[in-house]
Parts: C-alpha cells; sequence; structure tokens
C-alpha cells in the first residue's frame, strides 16, 4: 500500500511540484495551505509524513506542531536558519528533518524514503 505525505506549504507552485515529485515515486500526496487547514484534514486519514513548511500566513507552525501527534514532520524552508535556531525546532520528537528550499529532487527523494520507505 502506498505510504501517504501531507505537504503544507501556502506557496501553490510548491505543492504541485513536490506533490508531482512524490506521486511519480509511487506516494499518495495530500496538500493543504497551512497550518490550520493540516490540522483539519489530519484526523480525516492516516499520513505517514507531513511536509510543512515552517513560515506561512495563519496559526504559527510551531503550535501546529505541538498538537500533531504520531505523524513524522519535516520542515520546509526557504529561510536561513542557524544551528541554534535549528536545535530548537528539531526538539519536538515528531520533527525528524530539515529541508532547504530550492531544494535538489534526489536529495528529497532521498530524505523521503529514509523516514517512510
Amino acid at each position: 500500500m502506498a505510504k501517504t505525505i501531507m505537504i503544507v506549504d501556502d506557496e501553490e507552485d510548491i505543492k504541485t511540484t513536490v506533490s508531482a515529485i512524490l506521486k511519480k515515486q509511487g506516494y499518495k500526496v495530500i496538500t493543504a495551505s497551512n497550518a490550520d487547514d493540516c490540522l483539519k484534514k489530519l484526523p480525516k486519514q492516516k499520513v505517514d509524513l507531513i511536509l510543512m513548511d515552517i513560515m506561512m500566513p495563519g496559526m504559527p507552525v510551531k503550535k501546529a506542531i505541538e498538537k500533531i501527534k504520531d505523524t513524522k514532520v519535516a520542515y520546509l524552508s526557504v529561510v536561513r536558519v542557524g544551528d541554534a535556531e535549528k536545535e530548537e525546532l528539531m526538539k519536538n520528537k515528531n520533527i525528524v528533518d530539515f529541508i532547504q528550499k530550492p531544494f535538489d529532487i534526489d536529495d528529497l527523494i532521498r530524505r523521503v524514503k529514509k523516514f517512510v520507505g
């Protein structure tokens, strides 16, 4: 059975591109446009990994992460983050990775496979 990945990003082009890449790899993809949308959709289906933009309008991502239980989350960030801030962001046990945008497609696929197979 295909693993399900949720892409949470307020940029339509990122959602479209990442969806296409992951679908081509055989993953089922769900998208959400912000943290609120993510939290609304999560209870409705089993998600194996969430790729979440770190800066979006609406609910702060940090607050949303606290509400996500038993689902791995990898941050997607266009913002350069220092080591100390990255360490702080990675403290939540659900956070498994920090992927810098723009990302290399092969690297993104490799990282996703590392966490969901």
